[in-house]
């Protein structure tokens, strides 16, 4: 078994797809099956259940899964920090980031880092902050952007961000002249609510089981200038981030202090004990002095 083998039956089992899988290792679909395939006979049982070009994993393809995560990602941690003995000005950044934290925080502060070390080059992936979590603890990125609390046992936490949610209602909406709302008034609104891949998801969702009630929602999204169309067409209320509310269309919103306050801090997150290259080390450092200012 080679390291190619296991790199590329992972980029088919991430992808759930054979044809997308050869497309992002830029090798043709006939040589990729018949590497799986050799795979398969060297091991001596099937991994990959084909069908209707998707790509379901057997038993034995769940666990060498797993495995070739592990090692793929060791392997890019060697190459990291051999990279980083040779003392070059340069290094690769793989980040994973919530798609409302990319547009609302990131253009501006990249642009700084990228003047200052421009030969350092950042991948960024959006993903939900959820699923962020998960890639970092997996190895899939270097880090990543978490909304708070993660588990500290697990992971190294940087904070960069100290906000809190508001309530959007509709100037029509019966609550639009007042100052603060209790969450436990919210029970039998209709919500324009985050996707279920989003922290704020299931951070809310818990929020208000503890009020006595579960959400009624209307529509999901996760595009936060959607959710705040939606509730300025008067078809629900949402509940965002201050510094997002503050760049929607005020005319047509309302923006309420929602009680108890619920807190909305995000912070850079890495694997603990696991090796942070220089370039990482050095966006870090960045990211926390140029946003907690």
């Amino acid at each position: 078994m080679d390291f190619r083998q296991l790199k590329y039956f992972y980029e088919v089992a991430k992808q759930n797809n054979i044809t997308k899988a050869s497309q992002t290792l830029h090798i043709s679909q006939p040589a990729l099956s018949k590497m799986i395939k050799g795979l398969e006979e060297e091991l001596g049982m099937p991994l990959i259940l084909r069908s209707n070009k998707v790509s379901e994993l057997t038993d034995a393809g769940k666990v060498v899964y797993e495995y070739a995560q592990r090692i793929i990602s060791q392997v890019n941690e060697m190459h990291t920090t051999l990279n980083d003995m040779t003392h070059l000005a340069r290094g690769e950044i793989n980040i994973g980031v919530p798609p409302i934290v990319g547009s609302l925080y990131f253009p501006k502060v990249m642009a700084n880092f990228h003047r200052l070390y421009p030969n350092i080059e950042i991948n960024i992936t959006e993903y939900g902050a959820a699923r962020v979590v998960k890639s970092v603890e997996e190895g899939e990125f270097e880090m990543g952007v978490a909304v708070l609390p993660v588990n500290e046992e697990v992971f190294n936490i940087h904070p960069i961000v100290y906000d809190e949610l508001k309530l959007l209602v509709h100037p029509e909406h019966r609550f639009a002249e007042r100052d603060t709302v209790h969450l436990k008034e919210l029970n039998g609104e209709d919500f324009i609510f985050y996707s279920e891949e989003f922290a704020l998801y299931e951070i809310m969702r818990k929020k208000f089981i503890q009020q006595g009630f579960e959400p009624k929602i209307l529509f999901k999204s996760s595009q936060w200038d959607f959710m705040s169309e939606m509730v300025a067409a008067n078809l629900g209320i949402s509940i965002l981030p201050d510094s997002i509310c503050r760049r929607t269309d005020q005319k047509n919103i309302k923006i309420i202090k929602l009680i108890p306050v619920s807190p909305w801090n995000l912070a850079l997150i890495t694997k603990k004990e696991k090796y942070i290259s220089i370039a990482g080390r050095t966006f870090i450092d960045f990211m926390v002095a140029s946003m907690t200012l």
